[in-house]
């Protein structure tokens, strides 16, 4: 029997009546008001706001701030079964914290773009202290009094939520992380550690949070994702590569995302010479290489360090030379004046796509003195080879694990440049991810230089410039075709040679030794060698004189 039109009137009159007391009673709370402490969080004084007392069946074998006082990353390992755990530690809340939490979120965000819209000085406001001001305002709205340790606790969550990364935060703060990823709904992230390699972490998504992070991600990097465009690779704001994928159109198991981190500090040369990735005879070689206007090809699998060391390298680059990157993805961050950096653009409404192609045949009308591509896969590697053979300095990298593999990559489907064009280009860096015992480490496994076409076979000729031997963990060293090149065009004789290679192996080293690994003094010690060379190298003998007195 269905009720009556009294009945269905009956309930309306109630619902409207309860959320009548609902709005009196939040009104009353507006008016009486509360006092949240202001004061500024001490360990000592407000207790910790974060605990952990370990993982069963693991031991803790290491633990670090990657958010002090909030979060902290314990690393745990299990002999048994011989594998670590990435145990991210942040402030657990309790009931209230959780409800109120919950509130906040919805209310702050009103608030905060209310403050934008009104504030005059809101840009010259912190974020960190425009958030702390509203949540002590809405605090006080709701009536509801917090000790310090509470407050600090609920500004942590918001402020991961509106100015970080949510949950993923402690992953991307943690300066010892190169990549992040996560495999589908309710599995743990995975990240790549410098020390502890692949390890699988505490942190997991559910259906409903992991595809709005993937969405929120496209979102801040400018670009779109949807079921119907699911897949999608960009650069976040802070410069970190993400390839993303939403639902489970292209990834069964649901949406995914991995995340190759941007370094805030950026390597230099002396970097890869302490982490043993070249050596400095292999540095010196490259320097005068690279003021001599030679093109360089790195390759190497994935994650082996190509981005890294053409990036690094690129600091030898002399000052004001013009300077022209090209990448489909952000990832290049050249530390030069005069660089002009281009990335391609997917079609927007009836514009079309603007290409690599695009952009190197625009690059050339721009007459940089270098390019640098960020990645050659298609029918740009014909243009960027053409601009070799037009005198243009050019870099770039491949994926290949080898010099003949390289070659056959550029001679074939679907990069097809001619072996004739090939030969213009000078030098070929290969690296590799490997292991030395048990350390997985970075190695450049071969310097390689293209000779020519052989003239009885047809085949192009290539010579080895330095190797490295996996036995001994040691680079070596042989006859270079190059550099007698260089002698020739500079006209100096083979003392000469021999003096300027010395002189700026001396230099890395002064450099090595004073642990000057600052992108910013590196520079500048490269640029002033340009600029007075013997100078520099007085400098050098000066103060290896004074520390041989002291000896």
């Amino acid at each position: 029997m269905s009720e009556s039109p009294l009945s269905e009137w009956t309930d309306d009159v109630r619902i409207r009546i309860r959320e009548f007391q609902r709005t009196l009673q939040r009104t009353a709370e507006v008016l009486r008001g509360s006092s949240v402490s202001a004061d500024e969080y001490a360990p000592g004084e407000h207790g910790p706001l974060v605990s952990f007392s370990g993982l069963d069946g693991y031991e803790e074998i290491d633990r670090y701030w990657v958010d002090a006082p909030f979060a902290f990353v314990s690393i745990n390992y299990d002999d048994a079964e011989n594998e670590h755990r990435y145990q991210v530690v942040e402030p657990e809340l309790d009931d209230l914290e959780t409800e109120l939490l919950d509130r906040l979120f919805s209310d702050i965000r009103n608030s905060l773009i209310h403050r934008r819209e009104t504030r005059e000085d809101a840009d010259a406001a912190t974020a960190e202290t425009v958030l702390k001001e509203e949540l002590r305002e809405l605090l006080s709205m709701y009536g509801v009094e917090v000790d310090v340790a509470s407050f600090y606790r609920l500004f942590y969550y918001l402020f991961r939520t509106f100015r970080g990364f949510g949950k993923l935060n402690p992953l991307m703060a943690d300066p010892h992380i190169e990549d992040v990823s996560c495999d589908g709904y309710d599995l743990p992230l995975f990240v790549y550690h410098d020390e502890y390699t692949d390890i699988e972490t505490n942190v997991v998504y559910d259906r409903e949070e992991l595809d709005n992070l993937v969405v929120r991600l496209a979102q801040q990097s400018g670009r779109h994702v949807s079921i119907g465009d699911p897949v999608v690779e960009t650069t976040l704001p802070d410069g970190s590569r993400a390839e993303l994928a939403l639902g489970e159109e292209v990834t069964p198991r649901g949406s995914a995302f991995t995340i190759r981190k941007y370094a805030d500090e950026p390597f230099t040369p002396i970097d890869l010479v302490e982490y043993g990735t070249f050596s400095l005879d292999q540095m010196a070689y490259l320097w005068l290489a690279i003021e001599s206007n030679k093109s360089l090809i790195f390759a190497g699998g994935t994650a082996s360090g190509k981005t890294t060391s053409m990036n690094a390298i690129s600091m030898f680059i002399p000052p004001r030379s013009k300077v022209l990157t090209i990448e489909d993805t952000r990832e290049l961050a050249l530390y030069h004046d005069n660089w002009l950096s281009s990335v391609t653009r997917e079609r927007r409404g009836e514009s079309a796509d603007i290409t690599m192609y695009d952009l190197l045949r625009s690059a050339l009308r721009h007459r940089p003195e270098y390019i640098v591509v960020g990645e050659v896969r298609g029918e740009e590697a014909m243009t960027l080879f053409q601009a070799m053979n037009t005198g243009h300095t050019t870099y770039s990298t491949m994926h290949a694990d080898s010099v003949q593999t390289v070659i056959n990559r550029l001679e074939n489907d679907p990069i097809n440049v001619p072996r004739a064009m090939i030969q213009s280009l000078d030098i070929l860096s290969v690296q590799t991810l490997t292991y030395v015992g048990d350390e997985r480490v970075r190695r450049n496994r071969v310097i390689a230089e293209i000779d020519g076409i052989n003239q009885r076979t047809g085949d192009l000729d290539y010579s080895t410039a330095f190797s490295w031997d996996a036995n001994e963990d040691a680079f070596r060293r042989n006859d270079s075709n190059v550099l007698d090149e260089i002698q020739n065009e500079k006209g100096w004789s083979r003392s000469e040679l021999l003096g300027e290679l010395r002189d700026r192996k001396r230099v890395l080293q002064y450099l090595r030794e004073r642990g000057v690994s600052d992108y910013r003094r590196f520079t500048a010690m490269i640029n002033e060698y340009y600029a007075h060379p013997d100078r520099v190298m007085d400098t050098i003998d000066l103060d290896a004189e004074i520390s041989t007195g002291f000896d």
